[in-house]
């Protein structure tokens, strides 16, 4: 009896191993043969890791070579918080290196959940050693581009800025990003068990942006920003602006607005101070604008610079009265005089002969209400006349009734 008893619990142990090696070698045979691909990738995934290399940022020179913007090497710092074993340390450490808020980090690199933390970005290489000197476990420094402007406020306005990842946001660095931003690399890593790089797979090597030469003068800006301050000094101005231009080719040699900025702390002012008004701005040209129907007038054969006309002080177009700018005596002027002493009347009365056809012909072969071509980004292309009434055609020949830059 006692045997039998001992034979039956020996299959029934038996039968029981069986069923577990059965159970045991049918989910090795699951795992290595129906999710072999997908637990191969989850394990890939885990232990390789593709980095983005950032490409160099292109420099911007002006038209003597002098650099602009430039890229300068700077450092940033990061942490693995599952591999930091003293987060209060390392936060106190960081904080009397690199300048950072131990407050606002401590938190951070006590989150074991997280396996990437910035603790600064690009900042000073020799700040950046120092930490890097004290071997703290979880920290690792790697090397990026600072973009940086070397002359400070001069030509701010036109240059704009790049942001932290080097991504134009204003003026030159966002309309030319993309001569300027270049192509980014790849290196794929395999990982250790605790986050260490132990190899390289494969490498994609960055292209970096191009170069761009403008045709601004350094000096000349400067210059012209200097002169500009002055002149808005001495008028207690809000503002100003001032363009010099090569008569030659129509090269902008300097674009200056006051008041500026240093395109190194653009952070700290405000959009409207940062505004390029020399292309974002629009105002009525006034009499400045008497030289376009006169040249019209004078290239369609309908008047020569010696043609001469009677002309009252005082005209009446639709139901407006025009005057000139100051009372004078019925007079004769020629064109050439006209121009000369920026009559309102003389202007106007040339203008209609050309008439609304005429006017607005010249008026669009000049640009007017067209982008100019400026590579600055933000250019207005002012404002044209909706539509014509008895009375436009005393208006805008003196230069009211339209909007320009």
């Amino acid at each position: 009896m006692i045997l039998r008893t001992s034979n039956r619990r020996i299959r029934l142990l038996l039968a029981l191993s069986l069923l577990v090696f059965a159970g045991t070698l049918a989910r090795a045979v699951w795992l290595q043969g129906v999710q072999a691909g997908t637990l191969d990738r989850i394990a890939s995934s885990q232990h390789m890791v593709t980095i983005e290399i950032p490409a160099g940022r292109g420099t911007i020179y002006d038209r003597r070579g002098e650099p602009l913007a430039i890229g300068e090497q700077a450092t940033t710092v990061f942490a693995d918080p599952r591999l930091v074993k003293q987060p209060r340390r390392l936060a106190i450490a960081a904080a009397r290196t690199l300048g950072v808020d131990p407050n606002k980090l401590f938190p951070l690199l006590s989150d074991r959940r997280r396996r990437f933390v910035y603790i600064a970005r690009k900042v000073d290489a020799k700040r950046a050693a120092a930490l890097e000197s004290l071997n703290l476990d979880g920290v690792d420094f790697y090397a990026e581009e600072l973009r940086a402007y070397p002359q400070r406020s001069v030509a701010a306005h036109v240059l704009g800025f790049a942001d932290i990842d080097n991504k134009g946001l204003e003026g030159l660095e966002r309309s030319l990003d993309r001569e300027l931003a270049g192509r980014p690399g790849s290196e794929t890593v395999v990982k250790d068990a605790l986050g260490r790089a132990v190899d390289v797979l494969s490498t994609t090597k960055e292209r970096p942006g191009r170069d761009v030469y403008l045709t601004l003068d350094s000096r000349i800006q400067a210059h012209a920003e200097s002169v500009l301050r002055d002149s808005v000094r001495e008028a207690r101005a809000l503002g100003g602006t001032a363009i010099v231009l090569d008569p030659a080719t129509g090269a902008v040699l300097a674009m200056a607005t006051v008041p500026s900025f240093d395109a190194n702390r653009f952070a700290t002012v405000s959009p409207a101070r940062r505004r390029n008004r020399a292309v974002t701005d629009i105002y009525e040209p006034g009499s400045t604008f008497k030289v376009v129907p006169i040249a019209a007038a004078l290239s369609e054969g309908i008047v020569t610079p010696r043609t001469a006309f009677t002309l009252d002080d005082s005209i009446q177009v639709a139901d407006r009265i025009i005057r000139e700018h100051a009372p004078r005596p019925t007079r004769r002027m020629t064109v050439s005089r006209i121009i000369a002493e920026s009559s309102n009347i003389g202007t106007i009365t040339i203008a209609q002969r050309l008439g609304e056809a005429g006017i607005k012909k010249w008026i669009d072969r000049f640009g007017f209400g067209s982008a100019t071509g400026v590579d600055v980004a933000g250019e207005s292309m002012g404002i044209l006349p909706g539509y014509w009434s008895g009375s436009t055609i005393g208006n805008v020949p003196i230069g009211q009734g339209i909007a320009v830059t």
